[in-house]
């Protein structure tokens, strides 16, 4: 990398935006930081970077710096002693890295659009200082300018939690056995068994998540615990399926019933309803009870399907009664 200008050292064309030059620098600091980077050059090319990036970023610089390109032999000598960047940042320290730098940069905990890239989730993933002084202690220093070890909230953890039906349409109180890591004053961390009270509120859908603050990973540090997410599923019965809010429950009529026409009374996860079947309702139709979904901001709606049950013929009365009925339909025509 030392030969290179610091367009080749970045990876960038001359006339790239200052937007791109932005987002390559980021993912080589991702890749070469000599905290997370396996690389033996790690710490060379860091410098490097760094020190490109710095001539680069800044128009008045960079400016000069192309001009310098355009006539070599203006007096500027290499691209390594450009402006008297020689590898060390304005800020000192091995591969000019200072947090404080950073910030500037970039601005501190933002999360960015193009993949959300934070630079303490480089240590949630790979372990902080994990190549420098006091690596995984909550006060140790790093030789990256303290980079690695600044307290920092514990990862968001995120798991799935069963309720049923009832609890959905109700709210309800439920209770969850989780193994949390804890971190322990000399930076290790154990685990330990705890019982989380949850409340379901009413009208969650399937999907949503809870939140559980300060019950995800421990902190570095100082720093606070990370959230714990606990995504809804919701178990019913099978006669039961759900579509956002609005609730679908197939109930079961008699011949008559669907032919006549009767008041029933159904069970539904919003309790017991009674319910008019219209005169000569086909299998499969449709009854909509509005409001009676899922309570939720906006209610859902419950759509009963019916579903007509032939009663068996276990008796020679029920035998009749069917060659009664065959009779009395006699002149019925059925498209098959």
């Amino acid at each position: 990398m030392a030969d290179k200008n610091y367009y080749d050292i970045l990876g960038v064309k001359k006339n790239a935006s200052d937007a791109d030059i932005k987002k390559r620098y980021r993912k080589l600091v991702r890749q070469y930081h000599p905290d997370v980077s396996d690389d033996p050059d790690a710490d060379s090319k860091i410098a490097e970077i760094n020190n490109a990036y710095e001539t680069i970023r800044d128009k008045d610089k960079r400016a000069e710096y192309d001009a310098m390109l355009d006539n070599p032999f203006a007096g500027q000598g290499g691209a390594g002693g450009f402006g008297g960047f020689d590898g060390q940042s304005a800020g000192g320290g091995q591969g000019g890295f200072r947090w404080e730098d950073i910030k500037d940069q970039f601005g501190e905990g933002e999360a960015y659009g193009d993949g959300g890239f934070r630079f303490d989730d480089i240590f949630s993933a790979f372990g902080r200082g994990a190549r420098g002084q006091g690596s995984g202690s909550a006060g140790g220093q790093s030789q990256y300018g303290g980079f690695g070890t600044q307290d920092s909230k514990g990862q968001d953890q995120h798991a799935e939690i069963t309720v049923d039906l009832a609890s959905v349409y109700q709210g309800d109180d439920y209770s969850i056995k989780l193994n949390v890591p804890v971190r322990k004053p000399n930076g290790s961390v154990d685990y330990e068994n705890k019982t989380l009270k949850i409340k379901i509120p009413k009208g969650i859908t399937d999907g949503k998540q809870i939140r559980l603050a300060g019950q995800g990973a421990a902190g570095i540090g100082s720093g606070k615990n990370g959230d714990l997410f606990l995504k809804v599923k919701i178990s019913h019965a099978a006669n039961i399926r759900i579509e956002g809010a609005d609730v679908y429950q197939t109930v079961n009529i008699s011949p008559w019933e669907a032919a006549l026409g009767e008041k029933i009374h159904v069970s539904t996860p919003a309790g017991t309803l009674g319910v008019t079947i219209p005169k000569n309702t086909k299998s499969g139709s449709h009854l909509r009870l509005k409001g009676k979904g899922i309570p939720a901001k906006q209610a859902g709606d419950l759509y009963l399907t019916l579903n007509i049950v032939n009663p068996d013929i276990n008796s020679e009365a029920a035998t009749d009664a069917y060659e009664a009925l065959k009779q009395a339909f006699a002149n019925t025509t059925i498209e098959r």
